[in-house]
């Protein structure tokens, strides 16, 4: 009774959620993949070294599979988002969410651990063995039209927050230093929340950081990211004229918008439905589907996902998927990769055999798409 009763509460929440904002009769599915770029685990050996210096990664998901993308990860996710079309001869298309730069751990240590610098990824991925053809994969993606970025953030750090802890001197944040990590030695904490402020004032740093890395997106891709997602869905709407000034005219995100308020953990919380528009223009594009299967095992990914997406249809809202870069992940747990990306493949021909009138395109695409109809 207690699992019918949950199953017919999350089902009427997940109708809820569908039913304010932008509306269209087309059967559109985008795909929001995060964390691209960014740094994690850097490696087996160096996650058997965490386990032998005393840390328990039983509950910490992301620092036992994610990691940095390799060569093969983007080579086999391309093999399976080549292996399907929709009706209008499309491949499904990953937004890929990307970080373009990374701590700097030399400087950093040369610095007497007084100041912080970063280095654009393009150098990170040379530095990582079997990462070195990334960027040229990147841009086959962008051509073959099946991988597509956008921006998620000049690094995946909290830099002042990062940068404190280091001045602390802990001997565990030091070792986790010289693991060229940002792994706090607690649980899954890895300084992710990038635009959560400890004081208001921290927002010129926050603000000069998107700055700066959209300025690095451009000068790596050839062009401008149109769409960005606030790194663990957190930000002050304070940030939103400087993404407008750098060229972002849309805002991923789930419904629910977690507004800092000085205090990590402690959020105030604003509601956001698809198509909503901020005082400066720009709009909000709302995820509504999730392909997680490296973080729900034992759940029906595929099964769940395409119940989402039925429901986001019924409403006639577009299904926006979110993933994260570390189901397709195989450095750390090469099982992990092959698994999900069987999963994927699956999930990819049930949505085209259940709508063969799907549409796949990108992030901004759809933006656009809002964008246009509403002023129209």
């Amino acid at each position: 009774m207690i699992n019918k009763f949950s199953s017919f509460k999350n089902t009427l929440l997940h109708n809820l959620l569908n039913v304010p904002g932008w509306r269209t009769p087309r059967k559109i599915v985008v795909i929001e993949s995060d964390d691209w770029g960014s740094i994690r685990m850097p490696s087996p050996d160096v996650l058997i070294g965490f386990q032998k210096y005393g840390h328990d990664f039983t509950g910490s998901i992301y620092n036992q599979l994610d990691t940095l993308e390799r060569n093969e990860d983007l080579l086999k996710l391309f093999e399976v988002l080549s292996s399907v079309r929709d009706a209008a001869g499309n491949y499904p298309i990953i937004t890929a969410n990307v970080v373009v730069g990374n701590p700097d751990f030399r400087r950093i240590r040369e610095s007497g651990f007084k100041s912080y610098y970063y280095e654009p990824v393009t150098e990170t991925l040379q530095r990582y063995p079997g990462s070195s053809e990334v960027i040229s994969l990147w841009k086959q993606g962008i051509k073959e039209r099946i991988f597509y970025p956008q921006f998620h953030g000049r690094e995946h750090v909290n830099v002042i927050r990062w940068m404190e802890a280091l001045q602390g001197g802990d001997p565990g944040m030091m070792f986790s230093f010289d693991k060229e990590t940002t792994f706090s030695g607690d649980g899954d904490y890895n300084y992710m929340e990038v635009l959560d402020y400890n004081t208001p004032s921290d927002l010129h740093q926050m603000k000069n950081s998107l700055s700066e890395g959209l300025e690095l997106f451009e000068n790596i891709f050839g062009f401008r990211s149109k769409s960005f997602i606030p790194p663990c869905y957190t930000w002050s709407n304070e940030i939103e004229e400087t993404l407008y000034q750098g060229g972002v005219r849309y805002i991923q995100g789930l419904i629910v918008q977690s507004v800092p308020t000085g205090q990590f953990g402690r959020y105030k919380y604003r509601y956001h439905f698809l198509g909503n528009k901020n005082s400066i223009g720009q709009y909000y594009l709302i995820r509504n589907s999730f392909f997680e299967p490296a973080l729900s095992a034992g759940r029906d990914i595929v099964g769940d996902c395409l119940k989402r997406i039925n429901t986001a249809f019924y409403w006639k809202k577009p299904a926006v998927i979110c993933t994260h870069r570390i189901n397709f992940m195989g450095a750390l747990n090469r099982e992990n990769r092959t698994n999900n990306l069987k999963l994927f493949k699956e999930l990819l021909y049930k949505i085209t055999d259940r709508w063969p009138d799907v549409e796949f395109m990108t992030s901004d695409q759809l933006g656009d798409i809002i964008s246009h109809s509403v002023r129209n």
